[in-house]
């Protein structure tokens, strides 16, 4: 059962669940119509129920649900039912981050001002599934607001998105992206070369990192090596990856297996080959 607090509109309502006693927003198509301050409401169909009692500070969650406009909610609740979609389980703690970001986005358009994302080429390849919901996250502020958000801002609601579904948090997912692009700089200055970020083999190489990371993240290893044999064949792209593996670990505060180092080394040759054919 829902006592209701405030009706941010007819899709939205602001509640109390009983009897946890939970701050909670609700949205759902006409939710909110006709419901009035302090009515209980039961048997809750086709809505989704945002429990905001991870808030250190009681009444601050509602405070700031109720300070965003009911149309970003339900854009981020939209946004949310893609993600589920796709992936299944999802971190409901996006819904105010993200529906933040989407109203001060907007906000920005209206004033003719663009943030700009130099990481974006980078975010898709790392998190290209993620990439491909916020896609359809921009059809539906397209649809609601009438704005066309520029693929700037799809790289940072794809980095919201992913947050949603790992332990990283948006900051630590652009810490992540930043400290990919350093290492992937290095390596095309170890190779003296520009790496076409459209390719399938940046694609490839991109995509291996992001599951290395993953890996030192969860502390999990590779069971087979590879490292004597393509310490061999493949010497520099050997040195280039175990200086990349060094500069990730410093820059992530992680430890990377040094079985790493000849898969990545291999990715590194592939990228190297392509790019001269």
């Amino acid at each position: 059962m829902y006592r209701v607090i405030k009706v941010l509109n007819n899709n939205s309502i602001l509640a109390l669940s009983s009897p946890e006693n939970n701050e909670v927003i609700i949205l759902g198509k006409g939710i909110g119509f006709g419901k009035k301050i302090s009515e209980s409401i039961k048997n809750i169909e086709n809505a989704k129920i945002y429990t905001l009692e991870k808030q250190s500070v009681p009444g601050e969650a509602l405070k700031s649900a109720a300070s965003v406009k009911p149309e970003f909610l339900e854009i981020a609740n939209d946004i949310i039912i893609e993600t589920e979609k796709a992936f299944g389980k999802v971190d409901n703690e996006i819904l105010l981050p993200l529906a933040d970001h989407i109203a001060f986005a907007i906000e920005r358009m209206k004033k003719g001002l663009n943030i700009s994302n130099p990481l974006n080429n980078d975010i898709k390849a790392l998190f290209n599934e993620e990439y491909i919901v916020a896609l359809k996250g921009k059809d539906i502020i397209k649809k609601v607001t009438g704005f066309t958000i520029t693929d700037d801002e799809v790289g940072y609601i794809t980095l919201h998105i992913h947050s949603s579904l790992d332990v990283e948090n948006v900051s630590e997912s652009m810490q992540v992206a930043i400290a990919v692009r350093d290492c992937i700089t290095s390596i095309e200055d170890n190779l003296d070369i520009k790496i076409n970020t459209t390719s399938l083999s940046y694609s490839r190489l991109m995509s291996h990192i992001k599951y290395m990371v993953a890996r030192a993240f969860k502390g999990e290893t590779i069971k087979l090596d590879m490292n004597d044999y393509i310490k061999t064949q493949l010497p520099h792209a050997y040195e280039i990856a175990s200086d990349t593996c060094k500069k990730l670990s410093k820059r992530l505060k992680k430890e990377f297996d040094d079985v790493e180092i000849g898969y990545l080394a291999m990715h590194i040759e592939r990228v190297f080959k392509d790019e001269q054919s």
